[in-house]
C-alpha cells in the first residue's frame, strides 16, 4: 500500500479554451484515456461520507485508490492490482477492508478522462475531457507540493491564459451524479 497527500487546483473550462491550451502546449498528442470505475454500498455511505473509492485503469494497469478529502487538500492510498483480480472486483465487487474501508463494495458508476499532462512552474498540468452517462466536460487541474506557491501560480496561471474560474465539482460526484439521472430515466 502507498499513501500520499494531493494538493489540486481546478477549473472547468469551454471545449475552445481546452481545444486551445492543447495547441499552445503541445499536448495535441499526449492525450491518453484513463477510466476510473467508482465503488460504494448500496446505500452510498462512502460518497456520502465524503469519500472516494475506485479502481483507475489505463490501459491493462489497475490501481485501487482510497479517497478522504482532507483540507486544502485529499489522503489518498493505492494498491496495485493485477488485470485477474481487477477484473473480479469490476464484475463481483469487493471487501474494501484490503484498502482500509470496512465495507463490502459494489461498482457504481464509471468515468472515462482523455488526459494531457505536462510540468508547469511548481507542479503538474493536467488538460482532462471527460465522458461519462452522455455527458462531457473540460477541466483544467493543477496539481502542487504547496498549497501557498500552487494557489498563486493557478491564479496566475488562469490570468495568463485567460482562464475565467468555474468551481467544478470532483470527477466522482459528476460520475454519481450521471449515473443518478440516467437511471433515474430509466425507472420512469
Amino acid at each position: 500500500m502507498k499513501n500520499n497527500f494531493e494538493i489540486e487546483f481546478k477549473t472547468l473550462i469551454t471545449k475552445d479554451k481546452y481545444d486551445d491550451l492543447l495547441g499552445m502546449l503541445n499536448l495535441e498528442n499526449n492525450i491518453f484515456p484513463q477510466t476510473n470505475h467508482y465503488f460504494d454500498t448500496k446505500d452510498l455511505e462512502i460518497i456520502n461520507n465524503k469519500m472516494v473509492l475506485r479502481i483507475r485503469q489505463k490501459k491493462h494497469n489497475y490501481k485501487l485508490t482510497s479517497k478522504g478529502h482532507l483540507d486544502p487538500g485529499a489522503f489518498e492510498t493505492h494498491i496495485f492490482l493485477d488485470e485477474d483480480q481487477a477484473l473480479d472486483m469490476l464484475k463481483n465487487g469487493f471487501d474494501a477492508n484490503i484498502i482500509g474501508i470496512d465495507k463490502q463494495v459494489q461498482k457504481v458508476c464509471e468515468l472515462t478522462t482523455f488526459r494531457a499532462s505536462t510540468p508547469y512552474k511548481n507542479g503538474t498540468l493536467f488538460l482532462d475531457m471527460s465522458v461519462y452517462y452522455g455527458h462531457v466536460d473540460y477541466e483544467i487541474e493543477f496539481e502542487v507540493d504547496s498549497f501557498e506557491q500552487g494557489k498563486i501560480e493557478f491564479e496566475q496561471m488562469l490570468k495568463e491564459f485567460d482562464i475565467p474560474f468555474v468551481e467544478s465539482i470532483s470527477k466522482s460526484k459528476r460520475a454519481y451524479q450521471g449515473y443518478k439521472e440516467v437511471k433515474n430515466q430509466t425507472t420512469k
